[in-house]
């Protein structure tokens, strides 16, 4: 099924799936499907379903199901990204990439040295446009689970975002004690993990402080080279998935 098109769906029963909103327009305008055609569809569940477009109208595509599947496509360990603000694009590439990789979810987080300054309406309108890119990757990476990019954050609203058992990691280039492997050998895979990522200038010594004091974050050492921002997201996702087995 690797050359079939796959679709975020609306919902579904026993017989039928359905497709509406922005992925209608897609299947039907950009892509030209017709009955007959067949595409998959994923609902967030870890489900997905094989089906045949049946009817096409204004309102939806409704699909007859041919199979359903759980493929084991999610990584075991749910891990999140919490990045501070950073310029251009590189939110959107750490968004698309972390998707790719495996990441749960995505905090975009006001810090003291975020250049970037976002009012409400902007910072929603952001939002919305990254959700995007993220579900585009999905498709790309033939997930089964859409990671969730959060309304942009102030540090003392992550403690409401996320459970009390979240086991945080904090990339900080002034750490030079304690490594990032032995950290997550204290981890338990079972429970999820969040990494925060300072923005451009880095966090502040009293967020690094304050970050140890109200969550409970492992300050870690990424090695001896500075790295820029999008690099260390990444790279932290990337040996935290390849730890507890999910990548290599």
């Amino acid at each position: 099924m690797k050359d079939v098109h796959r679709f975020k769906i609306q919902g579904k029963d026993d017989r039928t799936f359905w497709i509406a909103g922005e992925e209608l327009h897609h299947l039907v305008k950009v892509l030209r499907l017709r009955p007959g055609d067949k595409i998959i569809g994923f609902d967030n569940s870890g489900t997905e379903c094989l089906g045949e477009i049946e009817s096409i109208s204004d309102k939806a595509v409704i699909c007859r199901i041919i199979a359903e599947d759980c493929p084991q496509v999610e990584a075991k360990t749910k891990v999140y990204l919490v990045m501070g603000l950073a310029k251009g694009e590189k939110m959107e590439w750490v968004i698309q990439k972390g998707t790719e990789l495996g990441m749960a979810g995505f905090v975009p987080l006001r810090t003291r040295r975020s250049v970037v300054q976002l009012d409400r309406e902007k910072a929603e309108n952001r939002v919305q446009r990254w959700q995007r890119i993220a579900s585009e990757a999905v498709k790309q990476a033939r997930r089964v689970v859409e990671p969730k990019v959060f309304q942009v954050a102030d540090w003392e609203e992550l403690t409401a975002i996320f459970p009390a058992d979240m086991q945080w990691l904090l990339p900080y280039e002034e750490e030079k004690n304690t490594s990032f492997s032995n950290t997550l050998r204290k981890f338990d895979p079972n429970y999820p993990i969040g990494i925060l990522i300072g923005p451009e200038g880095g966090f502040t010594p009293e967020e690094v402080a304050n970050a140890k004091k109200i969550l409970k974050a492992h300050s870690v050492s990424l090695g001896p080279r500075i790295l820029r921002t999008e690099t260390a997201a990444l790279a932290a996702l990337v040996m935290v998935l390849a730890f507890f087995g999910d990548i290599g």
